[in-house]
């Protein structure tokens, strides 16, 4: 089975059916996909403004992740879940959009970012925890996750022109 024959497949699906021919099935998921993503956004961007050292600086670096963070990972979930109900409506046209694969390949950037970020810099926040401004490598890694999202959060709204 190809690629092309699999999310024909799935395109064709109850689910997708319901939600690409009913009257408010898609706009109330892209509601929620959209909320969701505002989430996931807005509690990175906490975190991030205090690595570069710009909001939050008299809160330690790991009680902000401690607080925040748990909301950004259940926000992505409900994210990934809304956003798969969105893609199955029209696979083959999401699969083959330019935006929406540049959207996928700057949320593994983002996620790449913080991997480096979590085993690098983050791995000696006992040493840094409380200090401004933070190591450069926590400002960067900052700096850098901000301007990822912003970007996945463009691609996004792209989609929507283009397909």
């Amino acid at each position: 089975m190809t690629i092309d024959q699999l999310l024909n497949l799935i395109e064709h699906s109850n689910l997708a059916t319901l939600v690409r021919e009913g009257d408010w099935w898609f706009p109330l998921d892209e509601c929620l996909h959209v909320l969701s993503i505002a989430t996931v956004f807005g509690s990175i961007l906490m975190m991030d403004l205090r690595l570069v050292g710009l909001a939050s600086r008299d809160s330690a670096v790991t009680k902000l992740s401690n607080e925040v963070l748990p909301y950004t990972w259940i926000a992505f979930v409900c994210a990934v879940i809304t956003g798969a109900i969105l893609f199955i409506s029209k696979a083959p046209v999401y699969w083959h959009n330019p935006q929406f694969q540049l959207k996928f390949l700057f949320m593994a950037l983002a996620a790449a970012n913080m991997l480096v970020f979590h085993f690098g810099a983050f791995r000696r926040v006992a040493d840094w925890d409380d200090a401004l401004p933070p190591p450069t490598a926590a400002r960067q890694a900052g700096a850098l996750s901000i301007s990822l999202w912003i970007i996945v959060i463009f691609l996004g709204r792209w989609i929507g022109f283009t397909t």
